[in-house]
Order: C-alpha cells, then sequence, then structure tokens
C-alpha cells in the first residue's frame, strides 16, 4: 500500500518538472530572438528594406514585360506608396504611366506623365515622357465630325519633342503623325463646311475653305475645297449635301506618312 501511494507524487513531481523544461526551452528561445533583434545593425535593416524594393521592382517589371499590366501596376503603387523617397520611386512612377497607358487609361496617363516630367525635368527619359503625352492625346482621337482638341494638342507636343530634341529616336515617327493628325484637322474642318452648306450659311462656308487652303494646302481634301470654293465664288454654291465629297471620319494611318516624311528630312526642297 505504501508503495503505490507514492506513484502519483512521482507522476506529479516528472510533470513538473517537464513543464519547467519547456518553459525554460519557450524563455531561452525568445531571449535568443531579443539578442539577436539587439544586435541588429541599422545598415542591416536597410539592406532588407531596399531588397523589398527590388522585389517589388522584379515583380512588377516581369508583369511589364509580358502584358499583366494591371498586376504591374499595383507593384510599382506599392512602391510608391511605401517607399516614396527610394531611388526605385522614379521609375516606378514612369512604369505606372506607362501600365496606365497600355491599359487604355489615357486620362490618368497623361496625367501620370505631366507630373513625372514636372518632378524630374532633366531626366533622361524626357523625350519618351514627351512622346507619351503626346500619344495619350493621338489616342483619344475620335471621329472628325467630333472635338479635335486631342489632336490640336498631340501635334503640338509632338512638335515640341522635335523642337527639343531633333535627334531622339521617336523624331521620325512624331513627324508622320503630325502629318496623320494634321491631315484629320482638315477633315474636320471641311466636315463644318459641308455642315454650313446643308444650313445655307454659304459665307461661312466660304470663309472655311480659304482657311482650309491657307492652313492645310497639302491636305488630300485641298483639291476638293479648292473646287468647292471656285464654285461658291462663281456664284454656284452646291445645292445638295456633300455627302460623296467628305472624307472618311477616322484618323488616317499614320504609317502611310512615314517615308514621305523621312525623305523629305533627306530633301530640304521637299518639306512643306
Amino acid at each position: 500500500m505504501h508503495n503505490s501511494s507514492l506513484y502519483p507524487i512521482r507522476a506529479n513531481r516528472g510533470s513538473i518538472l517537464i513543464r519547467i523544461c519547456i518553459l525554460i526551452l519557450l524563455l531561452n528561445v525568445a531571449g535568443c530572438a531579443k539578442m539577436k533583434d539587439m544586435l541588429t545593425f541599422t545598415g542591416e535593416a536597410e539592406d532588407a528594406a531596399t531588397l523589398t524594393v527590388n522585389n517589388l521592382v522584379t515583380k512588377g517589371m516581369d508583369d511589364y514585360a509580358v502584358g499583366k499590366y494591371f498586376t504591374a501596376l499595383e507593384y510599382f503603387q506599392e512602391i510608391l506608396d511605401r517607399y516614396p523617397f527610394a531611388p526605385e520611386a522614379t521609375l516606378a512612377e514612369l512604369k505606372a504611366a506607362d501600365c496606365n497607358f497600355f491599359l487604355e487609361h489615357y486620362a490618368e496617363a497623361l496625367v501620370l506623365y505631366e507630373a513625372f516630367e514636372e518632378r524630374h525635368p532633366t531626366n533622361e527619359a524626357m523625350p519618351y515622357v514627351i512622346y507619351q503625352k503626346a500619344m495619350c492625346n493621338y489616342k483619344q482621337i475620335d471621329r472628325i465630325d467630333r472635338d479635335v482638341s486631342g489632336a490640336e494638342k498631340a501635334v503640338q507636343l509632338f512638335s515640341q519633342l522635335i523642337r527639343a530634341y531633333p535627334n531622339s529616336p521617336y523624331t521620325s515617327e512624331a513627324k508622320a503623325r503630325i502629318k496623320a493628325a494634321r491631315q484629320f484637322i482638315a477633315n474636320h474642318e471641311f466636315f463644318v463646311v459641308d455642315f454650313y452648306i446643308r444650313r445655307n450659311k454659304i459665307s461661312e462656308a466660304e470663309t472655311r475653305l480659304k482657311y482650309i487652303l491657307a492652313t492645310y494646302p497639302d491636305a488630300e481634301i485641298a483639291p476638293r475645297a479648292k473646287e468647292l470654293l471656285a464654285q461658291i465664288q462663281a456664284g454656284n454654291p452646291p445645292k445638295q449635301t456633300l455627302s460623296s465629297w467628305l472624307p472618311k471620319v477616322a484618323l488616317p494611318d499614320w504609317a502611310k506618312f512615314s517615308s514621305s516624311e523621312d525623305e523629305a528630312s533627306e530633301n530640304p526642297a521637299a518639306k512643306d
């Protein structure tokens, strides 16, 4: 009886010893963790943050390279939110604008390109930024019977690019897109002439035709404008709409102007 009464006591003692050992082990682990934190140098903490930024850049650029612009934009925005003063933030700003552009969010992209230009006016990417600003406007060109401010702004920005950076890799294409946009604007002006003719506002139509011939003499619509002006000045204006005279409502393909622009740049006599 005596020996059997000791078993519970011994069992309790063993359980207590086990618990004490576990507690000591946990305290040691916690102490090591605290000691490690105490021994961590400031420089090492900064390196960890830099690696985090680099990881975000890598993930963002990987997605951007394969056209996953939505997720890439999230990575770039994360950099701007968490590390706005890191060197990588400049790249994130530009790529966030690019992602919006390729997502066809042209108004948002334009705001971001303009902000980048304001913050980094001497950045080596500035020719590209001006080109992209022009393209944001160019991509919003709609139809000749609608607002043409996008075409006008695109011409202005492409011209600015050519003046400021005449030897940039975007110059040749900028010249071709200027010509396409100007063709579009001339077509819009002729559409307005048709509007005046339909409402029997012959004087206004004549004034607009003169403007087209003075401002866009090389436009494809110019011969029709010249013929129509001659009819009006002879006192024989059209009695019906000019539907058969009207040009295409869409923006012309800029690529068809690229070769002629290259030739003009090589031969000054061929310029407008």
